[in-house]
């Protein structure tokens, strides 16, 4: 592996205006960081990683390569780019066993993230690192949003987000409050009622777009965003239909035959893949198929209805009369992207939003409401890991600039209020029985 690494390494050109580096959407110093792994500088070249990307060991996983560093590489023009993933990888896997450093000096600021997933995470560490007491809610049970219930184990494995909450979230002090839904029992105007003088919402994007077709409710479907949170928990059959050839609709297909499918086919609207060659080409390597041009008008419990799919003057794509044809399947996978949940909208005042629901920020992340910022699907709508990343790290100086402006929060309500053992107490209280 790490021979391997260090001939990558040696193929690096080093260029002067390095194309790669403006490439990658957060602008990893890439050239810095292979000149410094060359010179046996592991852990320096680690430390600028993590540095300039919090989620590096992620986004060398699961970041689009071909379209952004290793795309831009000049080599890649008459031969094979520098694969600076597999450089990535090992420099970040193996500097963060070096991560052990606890939580910075506190600073006396509260701060609340909405969500444990990429731009949540990065939010909260950067606010960290200037001593802000930070505590993270999310809705599920563990930290990671879409890295963990959106993307498969084979892709992104959990011990890599397990790793990653331990180095950056345990050791550096960060409160994570699992199962928590802000706007039910909890809203924002809680959070600022508990001196919380920030709060930053980076809710992903949970709620599945439906097709609106008849059968969409029966027990052989689901969505890709179901699916892929649980895909064991599904019964689905040999014969699988995928709608949509989306990177998730690749991730549910990938994941169907992992758990016993035999037979499963993609369905695009048109003749042209959405998903990355990348994995799509994965996909296909495994036994995936593709039917191009169709439009899904029906679903039953022993197949779907297709239909040929055309084009209108208005761009709209719509079935051609006369053509539908059944496909059995025993199970059905809609990936035809997600939307923004509505209830955290709703129970909180004076926040605009968008017609789809996502929140209205400017280009640091202020919301229509002073205080509460916003980044990542919720604002901007389904974008790539490293994108939320970027976005983030410029709304985390924001909100620092922001929390810097304000008067020092003050104590609890109750100052003077005495304090009481607690063994003591429950002692004295005991009373005989009998």
């Amino acid at each position: 592996m790490a021979l391997h690494v260090m001939e990558e390494a040696n193929r690096c050109l080093e260029c002067k205006k390095p194309r790669c580096q403006e490439g990658c959407p957060i602008h990893t110093p890439i050239p810095e960081v292979i000149r410094l792994l060359k010179a046996g500088r592991l852990n320096d070249a680690g430390w600028m990683l993590f540095e300039n990307n919090p989620l590096t060991t992620v986004c060398a996983l699961v970041c689009n390569h071909e379209k952004q560093c290793e795309g831009h590489c000049v080599r890649g023009i008459k031969e094979a780019p520098v694969h600076f993933s597999v450089i990535e990888s090992y420099i970040s896997s193996t500097y963060a066993n070096q991560m052990v450093r606890g939580p910075a000096p506190s600073n006396g600021r509260r701060a609340a993230v909405i969500g444990a997933g990429p731009a949540g995470i990065t939010v909260a560490v950067i606010l960290a690192r200037y001593g802000y007491q930070m505590t993270i809610f999310d809705s599920r049970d563990k930290v990671g949003g879409v890295l963990r219930y959106g993307i498969p184990d084979f892709r992104l494995p959990d011990s890599v987000l397990d790793d990653m909450a331990y180095r950056h979230l345990e050791l550096k002090g960060i409160r994570f409050r699992p199962n928590t839904y802000i706007g039910s029992a909890i809203t924002i105007d809680d959070l600022f009622r508990d001196g919380y003088q920030s709060v930053f919402v980076g809710a992903g994007l949970w709620r599945p777009r439906r097709l609106n077709v008849r059968g969409e409710s029966l027990g052989n479907v689901t969505y890709a965003i179901n699916y892929l949170a649980s895909p064991g928990a599904f019964r689905l059959g040999e014969r699988i239909m995928v709608i949509g050839t989306g990177n998730s609709a690749m991730d549910c297909a990938r994941t169907a035959i992992r758990h016993g499918a035999r037979f499963v086919t993609c369905v695009n609207l048109t003749d042209t893949l959405t998903a990355s060659q990348y994995e799509s080409s994965y996909a296909a390597l495994e036994g995936v198929r593709f039917l191009y041009n169709k439009c899904t008008v029906e679903i039953r419990e022993d197949g779907v209805v297709l239909a040929d799919s055309q084009v209108g003057e208005d761009g709209r794509v719509s079935p051609v009369p006369g053509t539908e044809k059944v496909y059995p399947c025993t199970g059905v996978i809609i990936a035809v992207s997600q939307s923004a949940e509505s209830n955290l909208v709703r129970s909180t005042r004076d926040i605009d939003t968008r017609g789809s629901g996502l929140l209205v920020v400017d280009e640091d992340g202020h919301t229509s409401r002073p205080g509460v910022f916003a980044a990542g699907d919720a604002a901007s709508g389904a974008r790539t890991v490293v994108e939320a990343v970027a976005n983030s790290k410029r709304v985390a100086e924001a909100m620092h600039a922001y929390m810097q402006s304000l008067p020092m929060p003050g104590g609890t309500a109750y100052p003077d209020a005495p304090v009481v053992d607690l063994v003591e107490a429950s002692a004295q209280a005991e009373q005989p029985i009998g």
